[in-house]
């Protein structure tokens, strides 16, 4: 073989090898899941809210002209922007609310703080971060309302990660009085556990614990974030997730009582949410129903003051 020969070879296998990683990384795109997006008709529900109820679980997705989607996002979604993010809470009657960054921007956190910023303090957020953000990252995200940040120890969302560098993360932003926002795989409080005892600083499960309705309230799952939640003061849980604990689908009240269980274990340590645009249901809600479901749960005045509107302001740092 001369050498023109020998070039013209090695250049071809160079073409497939890209052409091969071009559609490798098109078939990587295409693996991705595309969500449904909300029930864009949310019901004015029969339920009124209290005045300066919070709802402590939301997100806004995009627009991704203006803050465009990671590249190593877990799931693809239409927008759900700030303008529609209004006109829910508008409908349902709610007044504030703290903002979860979503996966889908990683650790761009400007869709959370440019509502913050907008919102006259009625809003704050809580980021994504990581280990690698410098002092002055963490103390502009402080001072543009965010109060927390999440880590979301799911498979489907990146998996547990390094905990070396969560510890490191944790320690941090405990400085700034931050708390800690956790989401966990259904059934693994109990394996968590030991490491949030330990934390310096309190921390908040998502979606009851991720509680399955089907297994009933004997499961030690839930049973072990009840035991949880009873003796570490450091530990709240949002009162969200009902559409996705259910077993039985809308209207959901098969996870009611699991609600009602957390609120009669540490009811100066629960806060309610939409978990709207709700990324990642098998049954999409509707919001003004989601809010029906709280007198079913917290029929007492006392207590919804408190889940709406006491706990959410102590917790979040809200004006009284």
């Amino acid at each position: 073989m001369n050498r023109r020969e020998c070039l013209h070879l090695l250049t071809g296998l160079a073409g497939a090898a890209l052409a091969g990683e071009v559609r490798a990384q098109g078939a990587e795109q295409k693996s991705i899941p595309t969500i449904d997006p909300p029930d864009p008709n949310p019901k004015t529900p029969s339920f009124k809210l209290p005045p300066k109820s919070c709802d402590s679980h939301t997100h806004i997705f995009g627009p991704a002209s203006r803050y465009p989607y990671s590249e190593k996002r877990p799931y693809n979604t239409a927008d759900a922007p700030l303008e529609s993010f209004r006109s829910v809470h508008e409908k349902i009657g709610v007044e504030r609310c703290v903002i979860v960054n979503a996966t889908v921007h990683g650790t761009d956190n400007r869709v959370v703080t440019d509502a913050i910023a907008q919102s006259k303090g009625a809003y704050k957020g809580i980021a994504n971060v990581s280990d690698e953000m410098a002092e002055k990252e963490l103390a502009a995200l402080d001072k543009g309302g965010i109060c927390g940040c999440r880590f979301a120890f799911l498979k489907r969302l990146g998996g547990v990660g390094d905990m070396n560098k969560f510890q490191r993360i944790v320690h941090r932003v405990a400085e700034l009085g931050w708390h800690i926002d956790v989401y966990f795989e259904p059934g693994t409080v109990a394996e968590f556990a030991p490491v949030l005892t330990a934390l310096p600083t309190p921390y908040v499960i998502d979606h009851m614990g991720t509680v399955q309705a089907a297994k009933g309230l004997d499961d030690p799952g839930f049973t072990a974030l009840l035991d949880l939640q009873r003796k570490d003061e450091k530990c709240w849980v949002k009162i969200t997730g009902l559409e996705r604990a259910s077993a039985a689908g809308k209207p959901f009240h098969d996870a009611v009582p699991f609600a009602r269980a957390l609120i009669d274990n540490a009811p100066d340590r629960v806060i309610w949410g939409t978990d709207w645009p709700h990324p990642n249901v098998k049954v999409m809600p509707n919001d003004g129903e989601i809010v029906d479901l709280i007198p079913l749960f917290a029929p007492e005045v006392e207590f919804q003051q408190k889940i709406l509107v006491d706990n959410p302001a102590r917790l979040f740092g809200f004006d009284q």
